[in-house]
C-alpha cells in the first residue's frame, strides 16, 4: 500500500486464495481450530490492509499537574510525577507527535505494534481512582471512587 507493506506469516491450517481483488479466507480442514484461525487470519488480512492504506492512530492524555511530553529525535520525554524523566526510544515503524504537552498521538500502520505502545505508556503511569491522574486512552472513561469518609 501507499504506507508500506506487511508480512503475515500464515498457518498451515488457513487456506488464502486471491481472487481479483478480494481475498478468500478458507479453513482446510473443519476442525474448531481450523475455523477459529480461518477467522483470525481475516481479521488479521483486514487489519494490515486497512494499515498500509490508511493506518492506525491511537491518542493518550496525562492528567495531572506537572505531566507532560515531548518528543526529541527518536525518543519520547515523559515527566509523570517521578523522581526521574521517563525516556521510551520510539520503535521503527511508529511515529509519536505531541500536538501539546499533554496529548500523544501514536501512529503506524501495523494495528497490533500500536496498540501494543499505547499500552506501554499507559504502563508508566496508569490512572489512578481517586483523581483520575495518570497516563490514559482519549476515549477511556475513569470510574472515580469516592474518598473514606471520617
Amino acid at each position: 500500500g501507499p504506507k508500506g507493506s506487511l508480512v503475515l506469516k500464515m498457518n498451515p491450517e488457513v487456506e488464502v486464495k486471491v481472487e481479483g481483488t478480494a481475498l478468500k479466507v478458507a479453513a482446510r480442514s473443519g476442525s474448531n481450530f481450523a475455523n477459529a484461525m480461518g477467522g483470525t487470519t481475516r481479521a488479521l488480512l483486514a487489519n494490515m490492509v486497512a494499515g498500509v492504506t490508511t493506518g492506525f492512530t491511537r491518542k493518550l492524555e496525562l492528567v495531572g499537574v506537572g505531566y507532560r511530553a515531548a518528543v526529541q529525535g527518536q525518543k519520547l520525554n515523559l515527566t509523570l510525577g517521578f523522581s526521574h524523566p521517563v525516556e521510551y526510544p520510539v520503535p521503527k515503524g511508529i511515529t509519536i507527535k505531541t500536538p501539546s504537552q499533554n496529548e500523544i498521538v501514536i501512529e503506524g500502520m501495523d494495528r497490533q505494534q500500536v496498540g501494543q505502545v499505547a499500552a506501554e505508556l499507559r504502563g508508566f503511569r496508569p490512572p489512578e481512582p481517586y483523581k483520575g491522574k495518570g497516563v490514559r486512552y482519549s476515549d477511556e472513561q475513569i470510574v472515580l471512587k469516592e474518598a473514606k469518609k471520617k
